[in-house]
Formats: C-alpha cells, structure tokens, sequence
C-alpha cells in the first residue's frame, strides 16, 4: 500500500489503492549490450496505483522522460499491420473532415514518419513533434519535418510563434508516455486551430483489465487511463470529447476525437455518453474495481510458470518472437530468463544482437528459428499475433507450435 505522500499526477489526490504490484523491473526499453551484461543493472519498482479521487492508474516517475525516450529502439515502420492502421487513419480523417492542402496536420511523437508520409503523399502540410533525435533523423530523410521535442506548453507556445497552430493533431500511443498530463494537454489546447480537432488513440483500460494486459504495464507507460479519466482530463483543460471509436490495436485501443470547448460546430455524438455510462456501471468509479485485478494477475503468473516447468522438463524448445516493452514486463515479473526461453528474435535490426533487459536473454533476426527449430514460439509482441503466425507459418514444417500467455496460456 502506498504511502500519503503520493499524489495522483492529473487532480493531485492521494495513491494509497494498489492496482497492480510487478515487482522490481529495469526499463522495458533499455536493451544492453554484451559489453555490459556484466555491469551493474538499475531496477526499479514497478507498481501502480489508483487515485480514489479521479481514477487515473498511474506509476511513480523514477526516470524522467527525457532520460526514456531521448534515444529510443522503437521504430513504428517495422510493422506492416501498424503501417496499414495508419493509412487508413489518414483516409478516415481525410474523408470525414474534408481535409486538403489548406489544412496542418501535426502528430505529436511522430517516430520515423509512418502515419504523416500518408498525409504527404496527399499534398498535405505536415509537422511532426518527436523526443527521440535517432528516430526523427529517419523521419527526416522520409521529408517529414520534425520537431526534436517533448510536447508541453512551453514547446506548444514555441511552436505557435513558429507558425505550426494545426487542424488536426494527432497522437497515438503517446497519451500514457506523459508524465505530466496537464502539461501535455495543455499544449494541445494551444496548438489547435479554433476549428480545428485533436484525435488520440490509447490503450483502453477497460478493456486491459478484461483481456488481463498487465504486461502493458511498464515504467515508459506513466499513466493507464479509462474514458471517464480520459474525459476529465480533457474537460480540465477546455477540451471536450465529441466521439469515440473502438480500435483492435494494441489489444483493444479507443481513439478519442477533441475540440475546443468554444466550438460548437461538432456535436457530441451518442458514443460519448454510451461509452461513459459503459464504463460507470462497470464499477470504474470505484475503487473495489481496480483492486480485483491484482489476483488475477498473479494466477497469471502461477499458470505461464507451470505451462514452462511442464514444457522445459519434457525436453521441449521454446524461443520467443518480438522483443517489446511488454514482453520484458511478462518476463521480469515471471523470473523468465535463458534457462526457459533460449532467445528472442525481432525484426527491428535497432534490437538484434542486443540482450533483453534484466533477464539477459539474446535477441536475433527471424531467420533464427529456422536455424534452430524450436519446439514453441512464444509471441512477446500478441498484439501482432496474427502478422507473426502469417509471416512463420513455417514452423509447422517441423511441428513447432505457437504461444501466447496473454489473456492466458493458449497454443496454436
């Protein structure tokens, strides 16, 4: 149980309600080299709270953004079905709202260009805001320019001067890399044109709870939110939600679609008030709701732990595929290391020939695993289980099988 001292980074209420407590874990994105296998590692507790005033599931901050995201492993291109989430994110909203060459868009961590190189190719202007300098450098050389920054209101009023207020400002899996959501929300507000419409695309915690996703939860993740939090963060600031859309990305994401508070021009659509009533009588206002889900994390861990003992004593082989931040959240809180999973293997070659962090395990290209023809494949990454299963459907040649572990242990 936290102490009083903790307060919620959105209203400023007390964190005293456990959510979800992982155990001590390094940063989920802080892949090592073999030169430093030997050197000290920091870990740092990975537990989350509830605040019993507002809701909104959050870790305590022990690395500062600056420190996570300046240099980052992450590339979004690296995957094909992410890629094609964002051209038909660029259709919808080209169709919905009439956009042309007259409008801004602006993605707020942009990453190396994968959504606005679709909005380009349409004559459109575009700006993205990126943190991480290795990564804008790729989008660059794409002709996407970049901002080298992390979204507030300091960088917000930078870029207004600069002539960047958008039409549209979009920001996918970024909302929960915030450590300070007013800061954050507060720059969106100052960057949006008078008509102008913010979109955001999350993991939902609804769902994240329902599906047991609490590998999602990793110390580059501050913050976990529901709608109903979602919607009071916004509202704090002048914002208000118009429409939401369920997404399957990342398993089971929302997008929610902000305007100006002043402008009455979108109306809010019935999946507001459908969705917030959902949420409501499903107990996320109280605080017995996120407090259940602490057990069922734990038989999580007991079942995975039994399904590799089994394995690992009948002589079986078991690799993984992907090497993201959740899988090393799974893996650290399991105590999984080389003595059951053997390696790793992604397609990103900014991961290969790097080691998983904590546990050490080794990460290599995919053609691995027809090297060495293990028994299971175990999907880090399930959120592309379907793109994995396509792209090595080969291992069936040999007998191997798929598995995941997330919502629970299942084979393929």
């Amino acid at each position: 149980m936290a102490t009083a001292e903790k307060k919620c980074r959105f209203c400023d209420g007390n964190l005293q309600f456990s959510f979800a407590d992982l155990g001590m874990s390094p940063l989920a994105n802080s892949y090592l080299k073999q030169e430093n296998l030997h050197k000290m590692e920091a870990f740092y507790p990975l537990h989350a709270y509830v605040c019993e005033s507002c809701f909104l599931v959050q870790l305590e901050e022990f690395e500062t953004a600056e420190h996570i995201f300046s240099d980052y492993a992450y590339f979004s291109s690296y995957s094909k079905s992410w890629l094609a989430h964002a051209k038909a994110y660029t259709d919808d909203m080209i169709e919905r709202f009439s956009i042309d060459s007259s409008w801004k868009v602006m993605e707020i961590a942009s990453n190396d260009g994968y959504l606005l190189q679709y909005f380009k190719e349409q004559n459109i202007p575009v700006i993205g805001v990126e943190p991480a300098a290795n990564v804008a450098k790729v989008a660059e050389k794409k002709g996407i320019p970049t901002a080298v920054e992390f979204l507030g209101v300091a960088t917000a009023k930078k870029l207004l001067a600069q002539g960047h207020q958008s039409n549209l400002i979009a920001g996918n899996n970024v909302f929960a890399h915030v450590p300070d959501v007013n800061d954050f929300v507060g720059g969106l507000k100052i960057l949006l044109a008078p008509e102008g419409v913010i979109t955001i695309e999350f993991p939902h915690l609804m769902q994240m709870m329902e599906k047991n996703q609490f590998d999602t939860i990793y110390h580059e993740h501050f913050s976990y939110f529901s709608f109903v939090t979602a919607e009071r963060v916004f509202k704090a600031h002048g914002l208000v939600l118009f429409d939401v859309q369920f997404l399957d990305t990342h398993g089971g994401s929302i997008r929610i679609f902000a305007r100006h508070e002043e402008n009455g021009d979108r109306v809010v659509q019935s999946s507001i008030p459908d969705l917030r009533k959902k949420e409501i009588d499903a107990g996320f206002e109280s605080i017995e709701t996120y407090r259940n889900f602490a057990e069922q994390v734990r038989e999580t861990k007991r079942k995975l732990l039994e399904f590799l003992i089994t394995e690992k004593r009948a002589g079986k082989t078991i690799v993984g595929y992907g090497a993201p931040a959740k899988g090393n959240t799974l893996l650290n809180y399991c105590g999984v290391r080389a003595d059951f999973l053997d390696y790793t293997v992604d397609l990103s070659p900014h991961k290969a020939g790097l080691y998983l962090p904590g546990t050490h395990i080794p990460i290599f290209l995919p053609d691995k695993i027809a090297e060495t023809k293990p028994d299971y494949v175990l999907i880090l990454a399930w959120n592309l289980k379907d793109e994995i299963m396509e792209q090595m459907a080969h291992i069936r040649d040999w007998g191997g099988k798929f598995v995941v572990f997330i919502p629970e242990v299942q084979t393929y």
